[in-house]
């Protein structure tokens, strides 16, 4: 499963969590925070996430929050693969 995840929609709390569930087919019990995140992301398999308009997260965004514990979970879980793509 390869999934496009464009980064605006990360900048907001709420909408970064909802928009996540949607994309990877989060469970409905799914916490929307950051931990839960990770929890969710280290479950993935055989799953390849793009991360497209990574520049347009500043560094005190929740954007770049969430950005971390994507490179985190993916050092963790063989099964999961984070890519990124810049807008030209």
């Amino acid at each position: 499963m390869k999934v496009i995840i464009d980064c605006e929609n990360l900048l907001d709390r709420k909408q970064a969590h909802g928009y996540l569930a949607q994309m990877l087919n989060f469970p409905e019990h799914y916490g929307k925070n950051l931990d839960a995140l990770f929890d969710c992301l280290t479950e993935l398999n055989d799953c390849t996430i793009v991360l497209m308009g990574e520049e347009t997260l500043s560094e005190d965004s929740y954007g770049a929050r969430v950005r971390k514990v994507l490179k985190a979970a993916a050092q963790a879980n063989p099964g999961l693969k984070l890519e990124t793509v810049s807008e030209q």
